[in-house]
């Protein structure tokens, strides 16, 4: 028994170890974004001046509504293609060529970022030179974005679709409905959950990137993460405390929002089925 409960304390232990590497130097932050220091190591009393000063800064404040922007349309667009791409792979029948649509839908999970950006660079270049456009500009990050958060969408719309029940679908179109209404009012419900899981974490990964956006975006469109990198290669700015905590605080809120539609959702597919069971 006494094992039992050493054990007990060691994985707690152990979990609240992992839990403090990844969030502790998250919560140090936070705090020293309210330090009236212009030095953001040391601690020399509370203040909000740096909050102040950072809705002050516009081009800060430019960059973010950019990279909010290219995310929201990114993560829409990546979820769209990313359902597409998962009901090809896991409900169309077997054609030829199809594992080698997967491996392509799936490479840039593997695929270096630097590989990446620089054969996007080049394409947008062969395609917009003719036409007399920029190959660097919103455009081009907003597609590049969509290019690589769409596998990981994919790739968790694919296991939702994996493990639905395809006797539900079956069951519709034997009742005389059509795959568009079958995937609209069956399918689509039940991998609702996955959607947005899918959504969030595109929405994330596009608001993060540096690497890939580093080679398409132009002069005129700077997104929040190079303009971040930019500024902390010229030393520790205060003000960059203060952003990084608000976006902490949308991130944070982002996902606790989908976390409780995800849950309400789960909660009524559970409540429709105990309903169905019953007057079965």
């Amino acid at each position: 028994m006494s094992s039992v409960h050493k054990a007990g304390w060691f994985g707690r232990g152990m979990l609240g170890l992992g839990y403090a590497f990844l969030y502790l130097p998250i919560l140090i932050l936070v705090v020293f974004s309210f330090n009236s220091s212009r030095i953001s190591t040391v601690w020399s009393g509370f203040s909000l001046k740096w909050y102040a000063a950072l809705l002050k800064d516009d081009s800060m404040l430019a960059a973010a509504w950019v990279s909010l922007k290219i995310a929201f349309f990114s993560a829409s667009a990546a979820v769209v293609l990313g359902t597409v791409a998962a009901m090809v792979m896991t409900r169309f029948k077997p054609f030829r060529g199809k594992t080698l649509f997967g491996a392509l839908i799936t490479a840039p999970l593997v695929m270096p970022e630097v590989v990446t950006g620089l054969s996007l660079l080049l394409m947008f270049v062969t395609l917009f030179g003719p036409f007399g456009l920029s190959p660097k500009g919103m455009l081009s990050i907003w597609i590049a974005h969509v290019t690589f958060t769409m596998a990981f969408v994919t790739v968790i719309i694919s296991s939702r679709l994996a493990e639905l029940d395809k006797s539900l679908e079956e069951a519709a179109m034997d009742l005389g409905a059509n795959r568009v209404k079958v995937f609209f009012v069956i399918t689509l419900p039940i991998i609702m959950p996955a959607l947005m899981s899918g959504w969030l974490m595109a929405f994330t990964l596009s608001l993060d990137d540096v690497v890939i956006s580093s080679f398409v975006a132009g002069p005129d469109a700077t997104t929040l993460p190079m303009k971040i990198f930019s500024s902390v290669r010229m030393g520790l700015n205060p003000k960059i405390n203060a952003l990084a905590s608000l976006l902490v605080m949308l991130v944070s809120t982002a996902a606790c929002i989908g976390w409780w539609l995800m849950h309400r959702e789960e909660k009524r597919r559970q409540r429709d089925m105990q309903l169905a069971l019953q007057q079965g």
